[in-house]
């Protein structure tokens, strides 16, 4: 490790490649985290098969790309499709337990997860999958700095995604109905919203939203069926993070997570990045609970 961190003091042009690919990076997390953001602010639910979603995505890109699309092509095919299974998986499990207890909506999406990792396992195999982007990379800066093409497209799709968001959620009646029920679902209801259609709808829209990231996903890293958990951890620090309603916020709190995660890895050892980004989940949560005492105690 100190001969790492003497590396990273040595090196300026080290530093920047962390940087530049923890931004880059911090994008796919984000796009992920839009999609928990909007179901937890809207439904009140904390979707903990989150990151199954997006393995689904990333197996529709390999699957695809297999039977001759082109990646680029594969990704809207891939939020389509699972969009689809967002709608069907509310219709048959999630309205069960929308508008209960955070406790009964954490478990069955839990035991959603589980399925879908033992589904993916029995129908794809526990094999790693990949998919070649073909985007190459660019070399900036003399050389000093290699930026995937890839993850450039991540980096823009974010931005783009949630600019989308915003004027859809602005522009659009059904975004106006979701931005009604998001604030008060009885409200709503007496003012002859659907909310069982809207939260369907938003459900939906996670699940396109998981699958343009699973997609980015398989030509970035890989997917296989047990790798779900590490996306929905970083995605839910993300919120927690930024907060509801915040995609901005949630940009940002990619990013930096992004960094962190990158220099984390450089430093402790990629064996020890997961371990890391669930030592920072414990951080973060103690230090939200401190801080929401602290506030309660000065309302008083």
């Amino acid at each position: 490790m100190m001969g790492n961190l003497m590396l990273l003091l040595d090196a300026p042009g080290l530093n920047l490649q962390l940087l530049v690919d923890g931004v880059l990076v911090g994008a796919i997390f984000a796009l992920v985290a839009y999609g928990m953001a909007l179901v937890w602010g809207v439904m009140n639910l904390i979707n903990v098969a989150q990151g199954e979603l997006v393995l689904l995505g990333g197996y529709v890109v390999f699957f695809g790309t297999k039977a001759g699309i082109a990646p680029l092509v594969a990704i809207p095919v891939a939020a389509a499709i699972v969009a689809t299974i967002g709608w069907a998986l509310y219709r048959v499990v999630i309205y069960r337990v929308v508008e209960r207890d955070p406790f009964s909506s954490i478990l069955a999406t839990f035991g959603l997860s589980i399925v879908i990792q033992q589904l993916a396992n029995q129908l794809f195999g526990a094999d790693v999958r990949t998919v070649e982007s073909g985007l190459g990379s660019l070399l900036v800066a003399h050389g000093m700095l290699t930026v995937a093409r890839v993850k450039l497209l991540a980096f823009v799709s974010a931005i783009l995604l949630g600019s989308l968001l915003v004027w859809f959620m602005r522009a659009t009646r059904l975004g106006q109905a979701i931005r009604a029920t998001a604030q008060n679902s009885r409200a709503a209801r007496t003012l002859g919203v659907n909310t069982d259609r809207v939260y369907a709808a938003t459900f939906a829209i996670n699940g396109a939203i998981c699958g343009a990231a699973g997609g980015l996903v398989a030509m970035t890293w890989m997917v296989h069926p047990y790798a779900g958990l590490g996306y929905t951890v970083r995605s839910f620090m993300i919120v927690v993070v930024a907060g509801l309603g915040s995609l901005g916020g949630v940009a940002l709190a990619g990013a930096g997570l992004g960094i962190a995660e990158n220099y984390a890895g450089f430093l402790f050892g990629a064996e020890y990045q997961t371990a890391f980004v669930f030592s920072l989940l414990v951080v973060i949560l103690v230090t939200r609970n401190l801080w929401l005492k602290r506030q309660r105690r000065y309302l008083r």
